[in-house]
C-alpha cells in the first residue's frame, strides 16, 4: 500500500501546482528540443489519455441536470463551435487565403474547428470556479466535433487547401469512441466514489500527460524560430489574439452567465483542442502546420497562469446565494 502510495502523493502534489505546472511543461518542452522528435509519436496517446480522463470525471447527475434546463447548456455549446469559427473566418476573409502559406491557412482552420481543449474543466478546478457547465460543453462538443469539425475545417481552409471530408470524420469518431469507451469500463470497474476520490491524482495525471505533450509538440520549434523569426512571431500574434478575443468576445456577449462560467467559456473559445485533428490527420499534416499547431500551445500552457489573479477576483466577486445556486 505505501509503494502504490507514493506515485499517487506525487501526482496530487503535481495536481496542486497545476497553473505552474502548466507553464513550466512548455519551457522545459523547448528546452529539451533533442527529445521532442522522439517524443512525437506519443502525440496521440497524450490526446487519447486527456478525452478518456475527461470522460471519466464526467458526473452524470449534474450534468443531467444541465439537460433539464438545457438553454445555458445549450447557449454554451453553440457560442464554442461558432465563435472561434467566425472570428477566424473574417480573419481569413481580410487577409485573403491566397496570401497565406497553406500549411497556415489549415492551422488557422483547424484552430477555427476544433473543439475545446480537454484541460478546460482542469483549469476551472485550479482557479476554484465550479466546473458542470464546461465539463458538459466540453463533451458534448467533442462528442460532435467528428460531424462538425470536417465541415469547419473545409469551410474556413477553402479550397486552396483540400481535404477527405469522410476520412477524418471516420478518424475523429475512431479516437473520440474509443475514448469514451475506455473511460466507461474504468468508471463501471472503479465507481463514482472512487474516482471522486482520486480527484488530486486525476489531477495531476493531466498535468503529468501535458508534460509529455509539451515536449513532443515543440519538435521543431526552436529551430523554426532561428530560421523563420518573422513566421514564428506572426503566429504567436495570431493564436494569443485568438484566445483574447474569444475570452473578451464572451466576456462581452454572454453576460447572462455567472462571472465563473462566462470566464471558462471564454477561455474555451480561445483554446482548441488542435491536437484532437492533427493526430486525427496524421501524414497529412504539413510542417508548417504543425509548427503553427505547435505555437498554439503557447497560450493553452501559460494562460491559466498569467490569468490566475483576474481568476482569482471573479472567482471572489460571485455572490453567496449564486455559489450556493451552482
Amino acid at each position: 500500500m505505501r509503494a502504490a502510495a507514493i506515485p499517487a502523493s506525487a501526482l496530487a502534489w503535481l495536481g496542486r501546482h497545476g497553473t505552474q505546472g502548466f507553464a513550466l511543461s512548455i519551457l522545459l518542452g523547448l528546452a529539451l528540443p533533442q527529445f521532442s522528435a522522439a517524443a512525437r509519436p506519443v502525440l496521440p496517446v497524450t490526446i487519447f489519455c486527456f478525452t478518456a480522463v475527461v470522460f471519466l470525471r464526467l458526473d452524470l447527475g449534474v450534468t443531467a441536470g444541465l439537460l433539464r434546463r438545457p438553454a445555458k447548456l445549450l447557449a454554451a455549446c453553440l457560442w464554442l463551435i461558432a465563435a472561434p469559427a467566425l472570428v477566424i473566418g473574417a480573419a481569413l476573409g481580410l487577409a485573403g487565403r491566397e496570401s497565406l502559406d497553406p500549411g497556415i491557412v489549415l492551422g488557422l482552420a483547424i484552430m477555427g474547428a476544433a473543439p475545446p481543449i480537454m484541460s478546460s474543466p482542469a483549469v476551472a478546478i485550479l482557479y476554484g470556479f465550479e466546473p458542470s457547465l464546461i465539463i458538459a460543453s466540453v463533451i458534448l462538443t467533442t462528442i460532435a466535433s467528428p460531424i462538425v469539425s470536417p465541415v469547419l475545417v473545409e469551410w474556413l481552409a477553402g479550397a486552396a487547401v483540400p481535404l477527405d471530408r469522410a476520412a477524418l470524420m471516420l478518424r475523429l469518431l475512431v479516437f473520440i469512441g474509443g475514448g469514451m469507451a475506455v473511460a466507461s469500463v474504468l468508471r463501471l470497474w472503479l465507481g463514482l466514489p472512487r474516482i471522486r476520490a482520486m480527484k488530486a491524482s486525476l489531477d495531476g495525471f493531466g498535468v503529468l500527460m501535458y508534460f509529455v505533450f509539451a515536449v513532443a509538440a515543440m519538435d521543431g520549434v526552436t529551430a523554426a524560430a532561428l530560421a523563420q523569426p518573422r513566421l514564428v512571431l506572426f503566429v504567436l500574434a495570431c493564436v494569443f489574439g485568438v484566445s483574447a478575443i474569444g475570452l473578451a468576445a464572451t466576456w462581452l456577449c454572454l453576460r447572462l452567465l455567472p462571472g465563473p462560467e462566462r470566464f471558462m467559456v471564454g477561455y474555451g473559445s480561445g483554446q482548441r483542442n488542435m491536437g484532437l485533428l492533427v493526430a486525427a490527420l496524421g501524414a497529412g499534416v504539413s510542417p508548417a502546420t504543425f509548427l503553427f499547431f505547435a505555437l498554439a500551445q503557447f497560450p493553452i500552457y501559460l494562460l491559466p497562469w498569467l490569468l490566475r489573479r483576474v481568476a482569482a477576483r471573479i472567482g471572489q466577486e460571485v455572490p453567496p446565494s449564486a455559489a450556493d445556486d451552482r
